[in-house]
């Protein structure tokens, strides 16, 4: 197999229709994934072992094919022609290699990807801490890199992204873009963090808050006159504020509780929701961190913020239901979709 030929073919169709991962597998046939399905490519050959480690050796080179044969896994990203930037991961399983690729695209605005306006006031915040949550695969970091281009192309400011690997590459416009990848710019994420006080950095991306240390030391940036955003695996805003401080020692939740308070900005849940015309549009909660919220997250009643959300809509709050129900309205998805990615389906039937 001409392996250069093969994954210009499949890279190629999987731009073309618009897709936005690839899988290869030893013993099973390439796949895409469009508009959220996974769609087997029928005109290629089964791929063997040998066919997976000809093509990481062209996605990696040799001597890192060599080191994943050994160490099982590995992350990468790469550009395809020079114009399409694209991250994997390479793992075993049941002792046949296989690679999730991710297209990554490029940043888009707030119109093409229906984000709410709001968001473009945090994006212009001097210093404070935004999040973007919820699970896998749910756009996260395509908002947060929408915001981060916003940035770029409206203010003179210095930003630097710390990521696991690089997931969007920007053209630097208004702004100065600095992207460190971990494991190729930098050791890791805290190590990357105590860096950027010595970079004359005005705004942060961190990829993702993988630990209490990240954690901290995006908190201390944020109170120190750093604009900081990064992305948690959470489902909604108050889920997220307690997973941050539960993940602290116990001596240190109290501090890390206030610190939140001070310097948190809002937090953003998203869901990308089956469109009725094809393929998905996103719905979102937006906590503000007004006085409300933060002397909620100081006297530990974060049970209270799903409350201030849904009656704070004149302040810019998002409440998901409402959200949902303004789609249905709108025919962009069905009920049975709303009460699916619902947060609160028993609330959702009393709005419908």
């Amino acid at each position: 197999m001409d392996y250069n030929k093969f994954l210009d073919e499949v890279l190629t169709s999987l731009i073309h229709e618009d897709g936005s991962d690839l899988h290869l597998g030893a013993g099973r046939k390439p796949a895409v994934r469009i508009n959220g399905q996974l769609v087997f490519l029928s005109a290629k050959e089964v791929l063997k072992q040998d066919d997976m480690i000809g093509i990481l050796k062209i996605l990696l080179g040799a001597e890192k094919t060599k080191k994943f044969l050994e160490d099982k896994e590995v992350d990468f990203s790469f550009a395809f022609k020079n114009t399409t930037h694209l991250r994997g991961n390479a793992f075993f399983q049941r002792g046949n290699i296989c690679v999730a690729i991710r297209l990554v695209p490029k940043a888009r605005t707030f119109e093409e990807l229906n984000i709410p306006e709001i968001l473009k006031t945090f994006a212009m915040k001097k210093q404070g801490f935004f999040l973007v949550v919820g699970p896998v695969g749910q756009g996260k970091s395509t908002t947060l890199s929408t915001m981060i281009n916003y940035i770029n192309k409206e203010s003179t400011t210095h930003i630097i992204t710390i990521e696991d690997p690089i997931e969007y590459v920007y053209k630097q416009d208004k702004s100065i873009i600095d992207q460190r990848e971990i494991g190729l710019d930098t050791k890791d994420f805290p190590e990357a963090l105590k860096s950027v006080f010595r970079e004359d950095v005005n705004v942060i991306l961190i990829g993702e808050m993988r630990s209490n240390e990240t954690m901290s030391a995006a908190v201390t940036a944020a109170e120190t006159g750093h604009l900081v955003f990064s992305t948690l695996h959470t489902n909604n805003a108050s889920q997220t504020i307690d997973r941050i401080i539960d993940s602290f020692p116990s001596n240190q939740q109290e501090q890390i509780r206030l610190q939140l308070a001070a310097s948190l900005l809002g937090i953003l849940s998203q869901r990308l929701i089956p469109r009725i015309t094809g393929g998905r549009i996103p719905a979102f909660e937006l906590l503000i961190n007004n006085n409300a919220t933060a002397n909620l997250i100081r006297e530990k009643r974060t049970h209270e913020i799903n409350t201030v959300i849904e009656t704070s809509s004149e302040q810019g709050m998002i409440d998901m239901n409402r959200y949902l129900v303004e789609l249905v309205a709108k025919g962009e998805i069905t009920l049975e979709s709303a009460y699916q990615y619902s947060f609160n389906p028993k609330a959702l039937e009393h709005m419908i």
